[in-house]
């Protein structure tokens, strides 16, 4: 690995309303987290570890064994003239490296996934974290932004290949009523690590936002899509409104080149 492993030491995980019992192997006793309490690490700690070039390349050795995608190979050339013209210094996130410093340092038990189209993302996540519980939500509509998506079969079948063995639900809907329904049906559901990236109209990432963040445990990580996508002007807008603005979450953004994305840690 890039890093030793880091862990959060974490408050008690939190279903929507009340404290649930601490089910994580990288729990520690409430006693370890002195005065301050909380999450010890935030969301710049694991932004810096998503700028790193070796964490970068390990999740680019994730996707090299997924079904050659037209959008990935766009980004691998993005990624290498950056390297070409900056070297070392050069400085790039993208979501793919987001949820590999976010896996690294959480080993999430439980992952959410609004937006999950051919399973890039997803797989990410499934192969640093084979054994986690995983629930996607998509449409699946076909040629969506004139790419294939090619439906769940597919990305079960992605997730096959980076060695996944945990639970998976892929769920066909609009996010906005197939969300609110399975959180009735479950009011207890709660997550380690969520990915929002699928309505990018500024209403609907919004209500996408507000939708999970209750369901984000304390010490969760929440990864945002896309803030600074030319297609997109107003998500960023709506990241500081809906997320920066609630004091209860640590943030951190990167939008200078790229498509940009951003990341959270719920504090309490």
């Amino acid at each position: 690995m890039v890093v030793s492993r880091l862990r959060f030491l974490l408050g008690r995980p939190q279903s929507a309303d009340t404290p649930a019992r601490a089910t994580h192997a990288f729990d520690r006793a409430e006693d370890a987290r002195g005065d301050h309490g909380g999450p010890v690490l935030g969301a710049s700690t694991l932004g810096e570890l998503a700028l790193s070039p070796a964490l970068q390349d390990e999740a680019w050795a994730i996707l090299d064994r997924l079904e050659p995608d037209d959008n990935v190979s766009h980004v691998r050339d993005f990624v290498a003239e950056g390297r070409r013209l900056a070297g070392r210094e050069w400085r790039y996130v993208d979501i793919a490296s987001a949820l590999a410093a976010a896996t690294e340092l959480l080993r999430p038990s439980s992952y959410l996934e609004v937006g999950v189209r051919r399973g890039r993302s997803m797989a990410i996540v499934a192969a640093r974290a084979p054994k986690c519980s995983i629930i996607g939500v998509d449409m699946w509509q076909p040629n969506y932004a004139g790419m294939e998506n090619p439906g769940p079969d597919h990305v079960r079948a992605e997730l096959a290949k980076v060695g996944f063995a945990g639970d998976l639900e892929l769920l066909t809907g609009d996010s906005h009523r197939v969300l609110p329904r399975r959180f009735s049906q479950r009011p207890d559901l709660t997550f380690d690590l969520i990915t929002v990236d699928g309505d990018h109209s500024p209403r609907g990432a919004a209500r996408d936002l507000r939708d999970v963040l209750p369901r984000l445990r304390i010490g969760g990580v929440l990864v945002f899509d896309d803030i600074s996508h030319p297609h997109h002007p107003k998500l960023l807008e709506i990241w500081r409104r809906v997320v920066v603005a609630e004091r209860r979450y640590s943030t951190w953004h990167f939008d200078d080149v790229g498509y940009g994305v951003a990341v959270a840690v719920r504090r309490w």
